[in-house]
């Protein structure tokens, strides 16, 4: 397996494609939108400067890994000839059966099909192409270059022999892969979401405001940051996206959204990509000013 496409530029995209390239794999970073492929490739460049200058990496090590991206803004194009592809767009399961059905057109019938989905199920991806088999989940986690798990989803019909090349390939990345079982929120978010969400129903309940809430879970739980801020760091509105495909998929109300979470999301508060969620970002990314919401 030499040649990787990787669909969606954003965050996990650039993360995933850079991991791969640094690796010496080549890679097609494919999105609709060239502006986002310009804003993905210069992330990546500036996250291997970050390791060059740690002495992480050397500068020519960062040269040959900017060389082993092409970028392309049309899925047939980018998968010619790719070993596998690994669709990371929006957690949105209509965008993702979407992309699949491309997919299922423009590629080889062996080449194995990816997803970095962190909820929505496999076999339902996998149900819209020919040999689902080869469909497979690859939750990276985010940021993609430094986390060292990969969780590894089996679809209903994914084969045995797709996972263990999947979980062999993870390993070349230096990544530890973790094999599961095509559940809603899979393993890490089926524990981390309803924690998440918790924490703003605790916020939401006036029990504590936010600092004391990510103080508690830092200094007495031992988490490197508070689940708020770590609610900031993903996204409120991805919270909301997997909650709500935990909670269609169980129908338990230990999953209901929190409405507080509901609500800043519908007026645009989610976090450090909008430079307001339960912090302000407005002047650091650093979770330092509590946004003046919750003060």
């Amino acid at each position: 397996m030499k040649t990787i496409a990787v669909i969606g530029a954003g965050t996990m995209g650039n993360g995933i494609a850079h991991t791969f390239a640094q690796s010496g794999f080549t890679v097609k970073l494919i999105d609709v939108s060239e502006k986002s492929l310009d804003k993905g490739m210069a992330t990546i460049a500036t996250n291997l400067d970050r390791m060059v200058s740690k002495g992480t990496i050397t500068e020519e090590d960062k040269a040959k890994t900017i060389t082993n991206i092409i970028t392309y803004t049309d899925i047939k194009d980018g998968v010619v000839g790719v070993d596998l592809v690994i669709e990371a767009a929006t957690e949105n399961v209509e965008l993702k059966l979407n992309i699949f059905k491309q997919l299922n057109e423009a590629c080889s019938h062996s080449t194995i099909l990816a997803t970095n989905t962190s909820s929505i199920s496999i076999t339902q991806i996998g149900a819209v192409v020919a040999h689902p088999e080869r469909v497979i989940g690859m939750h990276f986690m985010n940021p993609v270059p430094i986390m060292k798990l990969v969780e590894i989803i089996r679809g209903y019909t994914t084969s045995e022999e797709v996972t263990k090349i999947i979980m062999e390939l993870s390993q070349k990345l230096g990544k530890t892969p973790v094999e599961v079982n095509d559940y809603p929120g899979f393993v890490a978010n089926r524990i981390l979401m309803p924690m998440i969400n918790e924490a703003i129903e605790t916020l939401y309940n006036k029990v504590a405001g936010v600092y004391e809430i990510d103080t508690v879970m830092k200094l007495g739980m031992g988490h490197p940051m508070g689940p708020l801020q770590l609610a900031d760091f993903i996204g409120l509105d991805v919270c909301l996206a997997i909650l709500n495909v935990m909670y269609d998929g169980f129908k338990n109300p230990k999953y209901a959204p929190c409405p507080l979470l509901v609500n800043m999301v519908r007026a645009g508060k989610i976090g450090v990509k909008s430079s307001e969620g339960f912090y302000d970002y407005s002047e650091t990314k650093k979770a330092e000013k509590i946004a003046k919401q919750f003060v």
